[in-house]
Parts: structure tokens; C-alpha cells; sequence
């Protein structure tokens, strides 16, 4: 799975650190998730799909074979 979320973020100009607090987790988790190392939870996924104001599906995206 790869994700636009370090995208997103920076188009919006805000920090990993504002991120996290935004929806409620910790700057190491977004840093996780924006290096692939850690997929989004449900619920996760959908906060940030409100912060960034895109469906989950244009922020997370499976690969083939996914």
C-alpha cells in the first residue's frame, strides 16, 4: 500500500507533530505511516481523510497484488 499523506501534509503546511495532534496520535505513528512502515487503522485513515478533505481511497492506494 502507499499513501499521499507527506504530500497532503506538506501541501497544507502543517508539521507531523500538528498532524498527529490533529487526529489524535503521536508524531512517531505519522512518521510510520508516511515512510509505509505502518498502515492506517480504519478509524485513522477516516481523520485523516477529514483533515485532508479527500476520500481514503486518494490517500491510501493498493498496489497490485494488494
Amino acid at each position: 500500500m502507499i499513501n499521499k499523506v507527506q504530500i497532503l501534509r506538506k501541501n497544507k503546511k502543517i508539521t507531523q507533530e500538528e498532524l498527529a495532534r490533529i487526529v489524535g496520535v503521536t508524531r512517531q505513528t505519522i512518521i510510520s505511516i508516511e515512510s509505509g512502515k505502518y498502515i492506517a487503522s480504519l478509524s485513522l485513515a477516516l481523520k485523516l481523510a477529514q483533515v485532508f478533505g479527500k476520500p481514503v481511497e486518494e490517500i491510501f492506494i493498493l498496489e497490485d497484488g494488494e
